[in-house]
C-alpha cells in the first residue's frame, strides 16, 4: 500500500527506500516494545493469549507489501531475542525462535500479498489479515509435526498455544484492517 501512495506522488526511488526502511524499522521497534508491555501487564499467560508481536507484523505487512513484511516477520522476533538475552530475560525463548520465524514470515507474506489490492479496497484488509492468520497458525502447527523429534514443542503443545491465542487473533483480525483503513484514508487525504 505504501509502495502504491510512493508511486502515485512520484516519489524517487531512493526516497522510497528510505521512507520504507524508516516505517520497517519503526514496525520491528513496536515488535519489540509492544510483548515487553504485554508481558508486564499481564505476564507471559498474557504473550500467549494476546500474541502482541504479530500485530505489528501485519499491520507492517499490509503497509508494506510481502517482500518487506516477509523482512518484518522474520526479524522481529530475532532482534525481540537479541535484545531481551541481552537484558537477561530472552522472549522469545530461543526455543520458541524457529517457530515464531516461519509463523510470522507466513503471517507476513500472506497479508502483505494483499498490499496493492488494500491499496484499491481498505476492505480488502480484513480477508487479508484472517488468512495470514489461518496460514500463519497453519505453519506453526505443521512445523510443529514435521520436526516433533527434533525440536521441542510437540504438536498437542502447539495445539494448546493455538487455542490460547485467540482472543490475540480476534483482537487483530479487527484492530489491523481498521488501522490499516485509517491510514489508507490519512494518506490519500494528504495526497489531494
Amino acid at each position: 500500500m505504501i509502495e502504491n501512495v510512493l508511486n502515485q506522488r512520484g516519489t524517487q526511488v531512493r526516497t522510497r527506500i528510505a521512507i520504507k526502511i524508516f516505517i520497517a524499522a519503526g514496525i520491528i521497534a513496536l515488535a519489540v516494545l509492544l510483548p515487553q508491555i504485554v508481558h508486564a501487564a499481564f505476564g507471559a499467560e498474557g504473550g500467549a493469549r494476546w500474541l502482541p508481536m504479530y500485530l505489528p507484523v501485519l499491520l507492517g505487512a499490509c503497509l508494506l507489501g510481502w517482500r518487506w513484511g516477509l523482512g518484518i516477520g522474520i526479524f522481529s522476533p530475532v532482534i525481540s531475542f537479541i535484545i531481551t538475552s541481552a537484558a537477561g530475560s530472552a522472549m522469545p525463548i530461543a526455543a520458541r525462535l524457529p517457530y515464531m520465524m516461519l509463523e510470522l514470515g507466513a503471517f507476513a507474506l500472506v497479508s502483505g500479498a494483499f498490499s496493492g489490492k488494500i491499496f484499491a479496497n481498505a476492505w480488502m484488509a480484513f480477508p487479508a489479515v484472517l488468512l495470514a492468520q489461518v496460514c500463519g497458525r497453519a505453519v506453526f502447527f505443521v512445523f510443529a509435526v514435521i520436526f516433533q523429534n527434533i525440536l521441542p514443542l510437540a504438536p498437542m503443545q502447539v495445539w494448546s498455544q493455538i487455542l490460547s491465542g485467540l482472543p490475540g487473533l480476534l483482537l487483530q483480525a479487527v484492530l489491523v484492517p481498521v488501522l490499516v483503513i485509517v491510514l489508507r484514508a490519512v494518506l490519500l487525504r494528504e495526497k489531494q
